[in-house]
């Protein structure tokens, strides 16, 4: 996509990612690069409270997008404020944190119109920003569920088209260079798989990157004690996203590298949580990976353990960089299955001598402590008697 990142890990456009402050702070982190909460022309508080839930396999929202405004996310004071903390950034173990990181917005307006006032003011501050690195990207949302009496315009690709069209003809206009990525709703049926895979090929000579995926809309959670929705608008359908939706996720990822021509990056996004989970989504195709819900809930520590996890994984299996195995998932083969089946084997065993060599360590502690308690009640009652002349000491 043009864009340089550090590190392959960086945020989803999404909780913790309003304010400055809370931009800054993913900056001082190991996430490769900076990205905004979409914003609308104007700011917007969002949907009634609640509008979050999550529990150990999932979590649901339906923000409905609040923010500060496009002018906040372009302002010199918050683009100073996040290059700063980049630059007072320390070194974190065999990783350099570098003293420039890429700081993204995203954009998802009420209507077409919108979007492209946002995006020409995007473009002026991306030219005037070039010799000191403001903008580095823009991300278009068209995969929003939650804003009440907006439908999801990846769905329609139709109005996809339409809104690209207008949006490569903005950039003709403009002879404007700002790397443009799509923040892309998930797809289920192979024929829609094609039919956006199609639509964004048509745009390649502004559309950079796609991220895939944003929630999976119109999902419903129930208290049964309540009989309620947890969600309190639109009914309680909300956009589900966390461990759950990786495996549609990383479907996605592999559906849209097969079918996006190849000047078109795929960031991965959906149900990360660990190296691992990155590790998967890279095979799959992905040339970065987006956290959103570890993020919310764990903070900016998420992309220092995540990265961590994932360099382990590299080493383990002779990797330099990412480039090496990312696209590269194998077919099946019985072969590939029953190494996996010796590799799980190995590992139980492994975790079952470490079980056995703590319990075995925690039973030789209470023999110790058994015969200190025995030797200390010996002792008192050789006092004891000693004391009351029953013995001559």
């Amino acid at each position: 996509a043009g864009i340089e990142f550090p590190t392959c890990i960086y945020n989803a456009s999404g909780p913790r990612t309003g304010s400055a402050q809370a931009l800054a702070k993913i900056a001082k982190s190991k996430s490769g690069g900076i990205l905004a909460k979409s914003a609308t022309l104007q700011s917007q508080t969002g949907n009634p409270q609640p509008r979050i839930w999550q529990s150990e396999a999932a979590s649901m929202n339906s923000e409905g997008l609040p923010n500060s405004g496009i002018d906040y996310y372009l302002s010199k004071d918050t683009i100073d404020e996040v290059r700063n903390a980049v630059a007072c950034s320390e070194e974190n173990d065999s990783i350099v944190l570098p003293k420039h990181k890429p700081y993204m917005v995203s954009i998802s307006g009420h209507s077409l119109q919108d979007n492209l006032t946002m995006l020409k003011q995007i473009m002026d501050t991306y030219e005037k920003g070039k010799s000191h690195s403001g903008i580095s990207a823009v991300e278009l949302n068209l995969a929003c569920p939650n804003v009440i009496g907006h439908p999801i315009i990846a769905y329609d690709f139709e109005q996809m088209d339409t809104v690209l069209q207008a949006v490569s003809n903005l950039y003709a206009a403009q002879k404007s260079t700002l790397p443009l990525g799509i923040k892309m709703p998930p797809y289920f049926d192979g024929p829609h798989f094609q039919s956006a895979a199609g639509c964004i090929n048509k745009y390649t000579h502004c559309v950079k990157y796609v991220a895939s995926i944003n929630t999976i809309g119109n999902a419903l959670c129930i208290d049964a004690h309540s009989e309620m929705p947890v969600i309190s608008s639109k009914g309680g359908f909300a956009g589900l996203s966390g461990p759950a939706v990786k495996y549609t996720a990383l479907a996605n990822v592999r559906q849209m590298r097969n079918l996006l021509d190849a000047s078109i990056d795929v960031i991965g996004v959906g149900g990360v949580s660990s190296g691992v989970d990155a590790f998967e989504l890279l095979l799959c195709g992905a040339a970065a990976v987006q956290v959103g819900t570890c993020h919310w809930l764990e903070g900016p520590k998420c992309f220092d353990r995540i990265c961590g996890e994932l360099q382990q994984i590299m080493r383990e299996k002779g990797y330099s960089t990412v480039k090496d195995f990312s696209n590269q998932l194998k077919p099946w083969s019985k072969e590939g299955a029953s190494a996996s089946r010796a590799a799980k084997k190995l590992k139980e065993k492994q975790q079952q001598q470490e079980q056995l060599e703590v319990t075995v360590a925690g039973n030789n502690g209470g023999v110790v402590d058994h015969l200190v308690n025995v030797v200390l009640v010996l002792l008192i009652a050789v006092l004891a008697a000693d004391k009351f002349g029953l013995v001559d000491l």
